[in-house]
């Protein structure tokens, strides 16, 4: 979570701070949670099962979880699974990071052309 950079808009120093993290139950931890919250960072993260019941039992407060916010996270989702259907980006073969970004923005070009 540390490492978490935004890159600015114009020159000077990127962010570190976004203004909203949306991420899958596999990021629902307490710990996660309490991270973002220290940081000052909007959680949208739909919560497990079990760690509902939990918070239930404990009487504690329900997290905050915006079901609009969170829809909009599958338009990411489908992009991704688009750019892993090259195999030149779903293996990595390029293990520089420029060549690996050009590969990512033909593959990004290309996409964008056919819709």
């Amino acid at each position: 979570m540390d490492k978490i950079r935004v890159a600015s808009a114009g020159p000077g120093r990127p962010r570190v701070r976004p203004e909203r993290v949306v991420a899958d139950k596999g990021y629902s931890a307490r710990s996660f949670r309490a991270c973002l919250r220290r940081r000052g960072i909007k959680a949208t993260i739909p919560e497990c099962v079990d760690q509902l019941a939990g918070r239930r039992r404990r009487r504690e407060r329900p997290c905050g979880f915006d079901r609009t916010v969170y829809r909009r996270r599958n338009v990411v989702e489908r992009c991704l699974h688009r750019l892993k259907q090259w195999r030149g980006i779903a293996t990595r073969y390029d293990k520089q990071p420029d060549r690996y970004l050009a590969a990512i923005t033909l593959a990004s070009t290309l996409i964008w052309l056919q819709t």
